[in-house]
């Protein structure tokens, strides 16, 4: 996902008026911190020395200059600055805007330049991108609002979608000063409607309609953030099919449209528009309360939310059909997704547990493709590309998550640690990876916990080991119809030299892959032992 830094510039003079309310200013820009970070959009926030103290280097002669700062020609001053996360530049302009104090900013493009507008945009007025972006920063607030005000999850999620349908077409004419105020209260007016025609329902109309006036007021309720928590744990209710917790979680919660998680996870966008329509008379059939668990069963059902997350991280990580060997879009949806669970779960290990896998796992996309999108093993992977942030991110919560100590994702952030600190395949320390799946084993067992960690023994101790693992679950029958069986499988026989049947399996694994570019490797190997030049790794 694209990263934007903003930064905090001014005057002496604008300085100065900040300082003579320095309480309040701190406050604002507080709350402001804590709402990009409860979107899952902060990556960093400093405040910069005193400008006073700045130099500037001058590199325009031919030996470089150093004099006194700060930017003496237009006494420009630097406070500050935020490093942000976002899907675009027009969603990171949209978080500029509401710092506290600011103006409402035109982009205008490139600094001197003219920027490319949406066709249907007047000058100084909003378009489809500024809707977009505004829809991405506050659709779970706003559907989660609703929800709590209509009792109704089906009817806050259509009244939200209809109030963004309106923003396209009114927005570019007439831009309205709170935006966020403006879909809520225009959602707000639709659920109404839809309600003033349930004659069962005149009583729960009359209450919403007290409350439509201060919709126009409040576009962030106190108590929000617990209502976008509840709306998580609705999306991802044990009542649905894990593909319609995934759609739903990523349409009301993540706010993408249905043409984009269509697109993320390659199926037609009626498919997907099915899936969120049953999944929301499914919720209503059975009564799901819009509220946050009992305190007994929170753990557990915080458990549903990971591995729909999770879900939706690994299929951008190692895309499961397709041409793409990742889907760096779905992925950092998904590090978004569960920075802001952790933001509003922070007593919760298992939340920076996962975001630390996620973190550690997406630091590696830089290097794991070529240019061309063949994939690059890890063997052969330039570590210089590794996103070293990303790994910063990672390790930091990693630190959270080990606190009351590590959990099933925490385990696995753990192993990707290994990974991010090794300076080469050769130099990782394979022992501590074994004993590390290890005790995932123990704590989640799984078939593909045991598999992988065949791979990791057989870096450890050898292919005759690790062979053995393998077999194992091969005689017990699990995994049936995986790729990745008779992959490692293969890759054990290669370098044991029993060659015809490493060829057979890393065939029959390219039969099972459904991913191309996976196939493509699978299938030059196989070749390499069939011309006498058999690759490892």
């Amino acid at each position: 996902m694209p990263r934007y830094m903003l930064i905090m510039r001014g005057t002496d003079e604008s300085n100065a008026a900040m300082m003579a309310s320095i309480d309040e200013a701190m406050a604002a820009t507080g709350r402001f911190i804590e709402d990009m970070m409860k979107a899952g959009v902060l990556l960093a926030a400093e405040g910069l020395d005193d400008p006073a103290r700045g130099v500037v280097v001058d590199f325009g002669r031919e030996t470089p200059v150093v004099t006194d700062g700060p930017y003496g020609e237009t006494r420009e001053l630097f406070g500050g600055y935020f490093l942000l996360d976002v899907a675009t530049k027009r969603e990171a302009v949209e978080w500029a805007t509401r710092f506290p104090g600011g103006p409402r900013l035109e982009d205008r493009g490139p600094a001197g330049g003219r920027g490319r507008r949406d066709p249907a945009r007047q000058p100084g007025l909003m378009g489809t991108t500024d809707v977009e972006a505004v829809w991405r920063i506050e659709s779970a607030r706003i559907v989660a609002a609703l929800t709590r005000f209509t009792g109704d999850f089906g009817l806050a999620e259509d009244a939200a979608q209809e109030a963004v349908a309106e923003a396209l077409t009114s927005w570019p004419r007439a831009s309205p000063a709170n935006p966020a105020g403006w879909l809520m209260a225009t959602a707000r007016r639709r659920a109404i409607d839809t309600i003033r025609r349930r004659a069962a329902l005149h009583d729960r109309y009359a209450l919403l309609a007290a409350d439509a006036q201060a919709a126009e007021r409040e576009a962030d309720p106190e108590g929000i953030d617990d209502d976008v928590l509840a709306l998580m744990f609705v999306s991802c209710h044990p009542v649905l099919s894990r593909e319609a917790r995934v759609a739903l979680t990523l349409r009301v919660v993540g706010g993408l449209s249905s043409e984009e998680i269509a697109r993320a996870f390659l199926v037609p966008v009626p498919t997907v528009q099915a899936r969120i329509t049953r999944a929301k008379k499914t919720i209503a059939a059975a009564r799901v309360p819009f509220e946050l668990p009992p305190p007994g069963e929170r753990r557990e059902r915080l458990g549903g939310v990971l591995s729909v997350l999770y879900v939706i991280f690994a299929e951008g990580s190692t895309a499961t059909s397709g041409d793409r060997l990742l889907r760096p879009d779905v992925a950092y949806e998904a590090i978004r997704l569960t920075r802001t669970l952790a933001a509003l779960q922070p007593d919760e290990p298992e939340a920076h547990g996962l975001l630390a896998l996620c973190e550690l796992t997406a630091a590696r996309f830089p290097a794991r493709t070529a240019p061309d999108g063949t994939p690059v093993l890890l063997e052969d992977q330039d570590r210089r590309l590794w996103d070293s942030a990303a790994i910063h991110r990672g390790l930091a919560a990693l630190a959270k998550a080990a606190k009351r100590g590590l959990g099933p994702y925490a385990l696995q952030a753990a192993i990707a640690a290994v990974h991010a600190s090794a300076p080469s395949v050769e130099a990782t320390d394979w022992d501590r990876i074994v004993l590390l799946y290890e005790a995932l084993a123990r704590v989640a067992p799984s078939p593909l916990v045991d598999l992988n960690r065949a791979v990791a023994v057989a870096m450890a101790e050898g292919p005759a080991q690790a062979l053995t693992i393998v077999d194992d679950l091969v005689a017990a029958g699990r995994l049936p119809g995986s790729h990745l069986v008779p992959t490692v499988r293969g890759e054990l026989l290669t370098r044991l030299g029993r060659l015809p049947e490493a060829r057979a399996e890393l065939e029959s694994a390219a039969r099972l892959c459904t991913n191309e570019r996976e196939r493509a490797v699978l299938l030059r190997k196989a070749a390499a032992i069939g011309a006498g030049t058999p690759e490892v790794g």
